[in-house]
């Protein structure tokens, strides 16, 4: 989908970019933390751009079959310390093949996180909340951080909360699980893409009904039903699910830089994908 005249010029790598650093600025990204370009020239031109979650074999895949010239990825490729990239290892054989193939790779991560709008924004607006304030503020005061406080339209039951959920988003093997009175009526909601039961306590203190977010464990999950008083429900969700509304978001944002397509991922990089029943993804 261009953004401008079919006969603007093609942006450069570096055009997107900048698109991308103004939406989600490097400084609110997590000091531990890997974004940016990883691999690619930025004077290169770009008319094809894949947006996805995860930047692996599969997405490399897609994006060389449909001609893109970069890759835009919410998971950094290197994120621990790495002294080599040698094309006989997994991530390695990724960076020789997207060099070889002329495909560049950016990665908007804790960033875009942070960013407002921003992966919980995305996360909030396919479910129908309407966002009112961080669930983490930033340390600069402003609307920034993680997670998002928000509000349904009209409360309704936890049950059909869940199933609202589920709907929302792309369907994965594990599908999207409550837990909770299924009668309880539902209006506030915490949201956090990605894993967010290290936020547990954050949402209970801020009195919302109900947390939606990825990798909830067993443990914190059970101690933070089992405390006393009022605690959100909770609606559990596999990672790639819960951050996967972002990759829309972020296609705006590249569309922005000039004439270029953005396609959005469609391929489900979620690592489960067989349910004990036999069924697939």
């Amino acid at each position: 989908m261009p953004a401008t005249s079919p006969n603007s010029p093609a942006p450069a790598v570096a055009d997107v970019v900048a698109a991308l650093d103004t939406a989600y600025p490097r400084e609110l990204a997590e000091s531990w933390d890997a974004v940016g370009l990883v691999c690619g020239d930025p004077a290169d031109r770009v008319d094809r751009v894949l947006v996805c979650v995860d930047p692996v074999a599969a997405t490399v895949d897609e994006a060389l079959e449909l001609g893109a010239q970069l890759i835009v990825a919410h998971h950094p490729l290197l994120l621990r310390g790495v002294h080599g990239v040698p094309a006989d290892t997994s991530k390695g054989s990724l960076v020789h093949r997207m060099i070889r193939e002329g495909v560049a790779l950016f990665c908007a991560h804790t960033n875009a996180d942070s960013a407002s709008p921003g992966v919980s924004d995305a996360l909030a607006a396919v479910i129908g909340l309407d966002v009112q304030r961080p669930l983490v503020p930033h340390v600069d005061g402003a609307d920034t951080g993680l997670g998002r406080i928000a509000v349904l339209p009209e409360p309704e039951p936890f049950a059909a909360f869940v199933d609202r959920v589920g709907a929302a988003l792309p369907a994965t093997a594990p599908g999207v699980y409550g837990a909770g009175d299924a009668d309880r009526l539902i209006r506030t909601v915490a949201v956090s893409g990605g894993a967010g039961d290290g936020f547990l306590d954050t949402a209970t203190a801020a009195g919302v009904d109900a947390y939606v977010t990825a990798d909830l464990r067993h443990h914190p999950a059970g101690e933070h039903l089992e405390q006393p008083g009022a605690v959100p429900a909770l609606v559990g969700l596999t990672h790639w699910a819960s951050e996967w509304p972002w990759c829309g978001q972020a296609a705006d944002v590249i569309g922005q830089a000039g004439n270029v397509e953005v396609h959005v991922s469609t391929r489900c990089t979620d690592p489960w994908n067989v349910r004990a029943n036999g069924s697939t993804k």
